[in-house]
């Protein structure tokens, strides 16, 4: 049976299709496999028609969580957000329609293509172009308007042309005499680093920069979700030593990673004000922003990387293992590594934020997806909890958004589940993130997706109070007037979120409690849990060499 014959007898009527089989049967055709959303009118019959063609579609709580699914789905499949919008009838346009907006105009500003279909006929083509331009050059978000009326209006199956899929992204590759020059800088380097970036992570760039960093003998540092791309405990990573290893470095290869807030733009302090940045990216735009880099190399990733090895092949190179460049980053790594155990090994209770992660990272499995946000909860996670594969972490990120948790941790489960069955989802979340998407644990209940959900609870955003001082400080006046802005109420119950959907939750206070609960929680591959794990409501981070970014005079 032929696929438009299949598509007119499902509608009813004989050499007649909907709207809303054409754009299930046009993302079918052009690869994308999930769905995520929620439902109502006119959308409803989008998704039971992309479900009719084998799409795989999830129903979320909360649109944003939906969107944060799909985007963490693009990342880990190569197949980036693509946004399907209901908007009104064509008919009712300025008259002040059902939710009437201007969504095309107003999606251009934030994604790489937004359009509406000027008829069903041209949904193919449009929904093609979306995807193309998702996936090619930098990837990013796109945006096809769907009017209400096109949905259910019927044409002809012989008038509606799928177009075939696009075609993976064009590989380019940098300028054969930059990459020469890049290699001499590298060559000459006195204290070199390489920057390991989410976009290498994309770009599967992985066994390209292991073996470059590995053959030259450089030190790395992943940005949080280059985690990874080269194992966490591998002997030439310096992210214990971030800090000291950013502000001496004078060449510095940047792969894939952007010199924005998250490597603190590149400039002094943080950096020497002479450091030489050879610059790796996919996006011309992005090259030579806040510092003007000595060596630019416009290109895919793992095809650049490839090219510098060609370099160090035809002369090998190798820089000293026994510099003393090395020596400073082993001496900096080993002190804050010692710092870092010393407050892990703390007995008082409630326990601190580096207790809780020593014993979770005991218990993780090699191969699992990482999932985290909040404020100390990820900054501190991301210390201790160790990745061993390339994109297995996935963190709030650029934007640095909270809420993105849930989202990302059941796109990451619905993806394992097809390609690794048995692959475990550690979801970390700050109780102040967690309450952004936590009715998404009814999703992951609905799907029997089996993740680990922690929630590391202060019981505040940054810092709250114990219960005692909670109570002493409403003697004083309404909580509206006297509850500093940053305080949740301490000792909440998360776990009874999920064990109100079916899940197993668990409220933990000691590290014996923490070892069991996750023992037990990974032991049970068929449900998902919540660990409630409180600690020490005023617990922070180490000592820093420098202040974050936005400074606070609380």
């Amino acid at each position: 049976m032929s696929e438009s014959n299949l598509a007119a007898r499902s509608d009813g009527l004989e050499g007649q299709v909907s709207g809303a089989r054409v754009i299930a049967q046009a993302l079918k055709t052009q690869d994308v496999n999930y769905m995520f959303g929620i439902v109502g009118i006119p959308v409803t019959e989008i998704a039971l028609a992309a479900q009719e063609v084998g799409i795989r579609y999830i129903g979320m709580r909360n649109e944003q969580a939906a969107c944060y699914a799909a985007s963490a789905v693009g990342y880990l499949t190569g197949r980036p957000l693509i946004v399907i919008g209901g908007s009104s009838e064509r008919s009712q346009e300025t008259m002040g329609a059902f939710q009437e907006f201007p969504q095309v105009e107003a999606c251009r500003l934030y994604s790489k293509f937004s359009a509406r279909p000027s008829s069903i006929e041209a949904i193919p083509s449009i929904i093609e172009k979306a995807v193309r331009s998702s996936i090619y050059g930098r990837p990013g978000a796109c945006y096809v308007d769907i009017p209400a009326d096109f949905v259910s209006l019927q044409v002809n199956v012989s008038s509606v042309k799928y177009v075939e899929c696009c075609m993976p992204p064009p590989i380019s590759m940098a300028e054969t005499s930059a990459v020469r020059v890049a290699a001499s800088v590298i060559r000459n380097a006195k204290q070199p680093l390489v920057i390991i970036g989410k976009g290498a992570a994309y770009a599967h760039a992985e066994e390209s920069i292991r073996t470059l960093v590995e053959q030259c003998k450089l030190p790395f540092l992943p940005t949080p979700m280059g985690k990874g791309v080269i194992r966490d405990n591998h002997p030439n990573c310096v992210a214990a030593a971030r800090s000291r290893a950013l502000q001496f470095a004078d060449v510095i290869v940047l792969l894939g990673a952007r010199l924005n807030w998250i490597l603190h733009f590149g400039l002094p302090p943080r950096y020497q004000p002479d450091v030489k940045f050879i610059q790796v990216d996919i996006c011309a735009e992005e090259l030579g922003n806040n510092v003007r880099p000595a060596v630019t190399l416009l290109g895919d990733v793992n095809a650049v990387t490839k090219q510098l090895l060609e370099q160090f092949d035809k002369t090998p190179w190798q820089y000293p293992p026994e510099s003393e460049w090395w020596k400073v980053l082993r001496e900096k790594m080993k002190s804050n590594e010692a710092l870092s155990k010393e407050l892990a090994s703390k007995k008082s209770l409630p326990m601190n934020y580096y207790t809780v992660f020593y014993h979770v990272q005991e218990q993780l499995p090699r191969d699992c997806f990482v999932v985290s946000e909040g404020a100390n909860t990820m900054d501190i996670g991301r210390t201790v909890l160790q990745n061993y594969l390339p994109r297995h972490r996935l963190d709030a990120g650029t934007f640095g958004t909270m809420g993105v948790g849930l989202g990302f941790a059941i796109a990451a489960a619905i993806v394992a589940k097809d390609r690794n069955p048995g692959q475990r989802v550690i979801c970390v979340e700050g109780d102040s993130a967690f309450g952004f998407s936590g009715m998404e644990v009814e999703t992951i209940c609905r799907y029997n997706l089996p993740i680990v959900l922690l929630v590391v609870n202060n019981n505040g955003i940054y810092q709250g109070f114990d219960k005692d001082s909670w109570k002493e400080m409403l003697k004083f006046g309404d909580a509206t007037t006297v509850a500093p802005p940053m305080c949740l109420l301490p000792h909440s119950h998360y776990e009874h979120v999920m064990t109100a959907f079916g899940g197993k939750g668990y409220f933990v206070q000691t590290p014996e409690e923490l070892q069991k609960s996750l023992r037990q929680s990974l032991a049970d591959t068929t449900n998902p849990s919540l660990i409630n794990i409180m600690i020490e409501p005023q617990g922070t981070r180490k000592a820093q060499d420098f202040h974050w970014l936005t400074r606070s005079n609380l």
